[in-house]
């Protein structure tokens, strides 16, 4: 029943993505993890949405409006949004929104749209959400939630950044473990420097090398997993490509069941 509704709400948000509309928000707090990384809380009238949609944010440089899109930390449950993002070198409204401080206003589309949702994912035993940097955004998100827990018998969260200083979430990820102890895995991956209890390397050689399978101590395959990507189009591609000849596992549409969703996120 619960999914049902679901599926009703996200089909009756993305029967016009281009409906959406910008609403007043004000910052809350911008939380700096490090030089490039920050989480932005907003207060804002947010419409029901589902967990792993995305927004878009709008700011004013230099007399004109600039809009990019981001998913939702927060769950639907949560009355704020948060925002997961990192500065991109040039990037204007990145860089716009790592300026923001408590009072600042910007804007919210509204409602949330996208796919990238549980609802959207057929049944397995288990669930991989593999991301890359802020991709790990829509997870959190999603795994605020009761349903991802009713659905799945293991749930393993991998994060790959390229520093250990980049690991963030840390109180929430562990959170999760403490609340789901034989249900939840988390898997750190940091590809520049050594870290320990960290797997390094790229997520697709480490599914290609079974690495990220001996971690978790479960075998991924198409009879009982279901793999999330979210995050850089290098990791989404050769993931997948590697999914499919390694694995016989196909990318998942909504007219063709799979085993495989995807998220660009940068």
């Amino acid at each position: 029943m619960v999914l049902l509704k679901l599926k009703g709400l996200l089909q009756k948000q993305n029967k016009n993505i281009m409906a959406s509309s910008f609403i007043p928000a004000t910052v809350i707090e911008n939380y700096q993890w490090t030089e490039r990384l920050f989480s932005l809380k907003l207060k804002a009238e947010l419409q029901p949405f589902v967990a792993g949609q995305f927004v878009r944010l709008q700011v004013i440089i230099d007399g004109k409006a600039f809009a990019k899109s981001y998913s939702l930390v927060n769950a639907p449950s949560e009355p704020d949004a948060e925002i997961y993002f990192n500065i991109v070198p040039e990037g204007k409204v990145s860089t716009a929104l790592g300026a923001l401080a408590a009072g600042d206003k910007l804007e919210i589309s509204q409602p949330a749209v996208g796919f990238f949702t549980l609802n959207e994912i057929p049944d397995a035993k288990h669930l991989w959400m593999l991301a890359t940097g802020t991709g790990l955004g829509p997870y959190l998100s999603i795994l605020k939630e009761h349903t991802v827990w009713q659905r799945f018998e293991k749930i393993i969260l991998v994060h790959a950044v390229p520093l250990a200083k980049e690991l963030t979430y840390s109180e929430l990820i562990q959170r999760f473990r403490d609340d789901y102890p034989d249900q939840f895995q988390f898997i750190s991956i940091v590809s520049r420097e050594k870290h320990a209890g960290s797997l390094r390397g790229r997520i697709p050689h480490l599914i290609e090398t079974k690495q990220l399978e001996e971690q978790a101590g479960l075998e991924i395959n198409r009879d009982n997993s279901h793999i999330m990507l979210c995050g850089n189009s290098g990791m989404l591609n050769d993931s997948k490509k590697i999914l499919k000849e390694q694995r016989d596992m196909d990318r998942h549409l909504r007219h063709k069941a799979g085993h495989v969703s995807a998220e660009q996120y940068f």
